[in-house]
């Protein structure tokens, strides 16, 4: 088989239409590639709980059912300002805070019934990505 002038040039230019396809190709990359915390709620838990996100003042809120969860987005490379705070409450329960070191390509935090962090071995709470909020008394 000859490859011509004429077929080099039709199949040169191509890759010009892979243009358009950049940003949505980037965008999904970026999102696989961050890192993600999950928070899963008992399926036994006592009450619905209210949260709120602030990952480098990209804040929202929402609510928990027992046996949901949650989860949000760290960045690719944070930047030593870079923070992730979650706060969540019970009607009936104490309020928490937790700042989060998320690694990747996940962190898990398990909530018990109570709505308390879940800390028992075995359970899969990576307690080494956690720290106490600072101004909070309790511990996470």
């Amino acid at each position: 088989m000859t490859i011509t002038s004429a077929s080099k040039g039709r199949y040169g230019y191509a890759w010009l239409l892979c243009i358009p396809l950049l940003p949505i190709l980037f965008f999904v990359g970026q999102t696989i590639l961050e890192p993600t915390v999950t928070v899963h709620y008992a399926e036994n838990g006592k009450e619905e709980l209210k949260y709120i996100w602030n990952v480098q003042h990209r804040i929202y809120k929402g609510r928990m059912q027992p046996g949901g969860g949650t989860s949000d987005n760290g960045f690719i490379f944070p930047g030593e300002d870079f923070f992730m705070q979650l706060d969540w409450w019970g009607d009936n329960g104490r309020h928490h805070c937790v700042n989060i070191t998320p690694k990747w390509p996940n962190t898990d935090i398990y909530l018990d019934l109570n709505g308390n962090i879940d800390t028992e071995k075995g359970v899969g709470t990576d307690e080494d990505r956690l720290d106490q909020c600072k101004g909070d008394v309790a511990k996470p």
